[in-house]
């Protein structure tokens, strides 16, 4: 079953939506503000979101903007009633992942949003997972404050990892995302996951990239050593 978060303040839109997504066994907790929404966001786990722009107490905008800096990579659908191209550029440089114009059709309002539910956004710039953060845009790697010497290909595997945190990602999933259909020499990856786990324990006192047998590897907290 999907998990969505609506933050609409229009109730009778809100209520009509939640039925709706309800009769497609699609749960869906609702916020009639920002800020609401954004605490909402914080705290729980949902596959995607759909925003409004024009809300209570923090603009729609400010909602995704915040949520993206906090390293947030949940699909946004943004509803708005402004169809211009400048609204809709705004609102993709702020992090929504795709737009539907209201008055909206319920079925295109579903489609939009499993079709958003099978990914992760693209649009977040900051990843973060227990003490270490991934700058996006700038291409560096930081644990507790200090930067990670890594190479483009560990950088690659890192973001990986990160985006699934603390679940672990499968060697072949990051053998295929790193070098696709030309595979590389047998001990590559291997080599990479070393000099990636030399950095992060060089800036923290806890096991943070573990090996998980038979599988691949996750970014996950634990216990200092």
């Amino acid at each position: 079953m999907l998990n969505l978060l609506l933050v609409e303040d229009d109730s009778d839109l809100a209520a009509a939506v939640i039925d709706y997504l309800e009769l497609e066994d699609i749960a869906c907790d609702h916020a009639a503000n920002g800020v609401l929404g954004l605490n909402l966001i914080e705290k729980n786990n949902y596959q995607a979101i759909i925003l409004d722009l024009n809300l209570p107490k923090m603009h729609g905008l400010t909602v995704c903007e915040l949520m993206r800096a906090q390293g947030n990579d949940t699909p946004v659908l943004m509803l708005t009633a402004m169809d211009s191209l400048k609204d809709k550029l705004a609102g993709f440089a702020k992090g929504a992942d795709d737009y539907l114009l209201k008055p909206f059709a319920m079925a295109e309002l579903i489609v939009r949003v499993q079709a958003l539910a099978r990914r992760r956004s693209g649009q977040v710039t900051l990843l973060k997972a227990v003490d270490i953060e991934l700058d996006l845009k700038m291409k560096k790697a930081f644990r507790n404050t200090r930067e990670l010497k890594l190479t483009p290909i560990a950088l690659k595997i890192l973001e990986l990892l990160l985006r699934e945190s603390p679940k672990p990602v499968s060697r072949s999933t990051i053998t295929q995302a790193i070098w696709g259909d030309e595979q590389p020499e047998s001990n590559a990856l291997k080599v990479h996951i070393f000099n990636l786990r030399k950095q992060l324990d060089l800036a923290g006192d806890k096991i943070v990239l573990h090996t998980i047998s038979g599988f691949g590897f996750s970014i996950a907290d634990e216990r200092a050593r």
